[in-house]
């Protein structure tokens, strides 16, 4: 329990004796304070980690209901095979989307903007086979789905996103964990780029400031980082196959920030060290320090 939640505890059981059902109140802060923040779920199947990660942070019916419209939002933007590291385990994606469906799901949609010739990404990477047989509408990004929003960021005040992650009922971010040239790794953050329309050149100049003000934007319901390969060089596309480590795992969490600052221990950093990630913690959005957070690790 941090300061505040103890503040708030404190309020509420001094008033306890005049509050009606301060008891509930008094159990649900409790529960609160006992709360997993991240889930690290290792393991030789990717399908059954992800599930146990999922099942870990509370079950996927604590965040899909059902008739929801599900977004999962992979990484798939280059024209690399899974065993490359470079773009989003085809298992882990197609096993959120079959939990999504068990939970009452009425759609899950699944897409990317790619760098490379979206086709061959798609087929490639192996994620529109997999999503697909799980029940997935998998579909190429149509330019004309993308509107002007107002963001209202620190540096994005405004910039074109694709409508149909911002008309979901629910967002699930799938990135997977690896080196990047710019921002020294991508993850959760930085995959927010593959819903972005126009020319994203332009915020390579404040790349990490740029990555906070979308994150803020773009809620996800939740967050699975894939580490069952991560690219430990040459990123974000790779192609090297002695630059993978495989590693079998899989971070699961609600905190973006908490999940990105987590994975950088993968490449034996900090979350400090990123610049994204620590404007993030600056503003608010999650937390930075490993320390703090409630951690649940399990061998599958």
């Amino acid at each position: 329990m941090n300061r505040r939640e103890f503040l708030k505890f404190a309020a509420i059981t001094s008033a306890g004796l005049t509050m009606p059902n301060s008891i509930n109140r008094l159990a649900n802060i409790a529960e609160a304070s006992k709360k997993t923040d991240l889930v690290v779920v290792h393991g030789s199947s990717p399908a059954k980690i992800t599930k146990a990660a999922i099942d870990a942070m509370g079950g996927i019916k604590k965040f899909i209901s059902n008739g929801d419209v599900v977004v999962i939002k992979p990484n798939m933007a280059w024209d690399r095979l899974p065993e490359h590291a470079a773009n989003t385990n085809p298992e882990v994606v197609a096993t959120v989307v079959q939990m999504c469906y068990e939970a009452g799901a009425k759609k899950v949609k699944v897409f990317d903007r790619t760098v490379n010739e979206p086709r061959r990404c798609y087929v490639q990477s192996g994620i529109a086979d997999a999503a697909k047989a799980a029940g997935a509408e998998v579909s190429y990004v149509d330019e004309r789905k993308f509107k002007e929003m107002n963001i209202k960021g620190e540096v994005m005040k405004t910039w074109p996103l694709y409508t149909e992650i911002i008309e979901a009922d629910k967002i699930i971010n799938i990135p997977i964990a690896k080196h990047h040239s710019l921002s020294k790794l991508t993850m959760g953050m930085k995959n927010w780029m593959g819903i972005m329309g126009g020319s994203r050149r332009q915020i390579h100049q404040r790349l990490d400031e740029s990555l906070v003000d979308l994150a803020m934007f773009i809620k996800p319901t939740l967050t699975i980082l894939d580490a069952v390969r991560i690219l430990t060089a040459n990123g974000p596309q790779g192609g090297d196959l002695h630059d993978v480590k495989k590693l079998d795992t899989v971070i699961a969490g609600v905190d973006q920030v908490a999940v990105d600052s987590y994975g950088a221990r993968l490449f034996g950093m900090k979350g400090s060290d990123l610049g994204y990630v620590k404007i993030a913690d600056k503003y608010g959005l999650g937390t930075m320090d490993i320390v703090k957070l409630k951690i649940k690790k399990i061998n599958v």
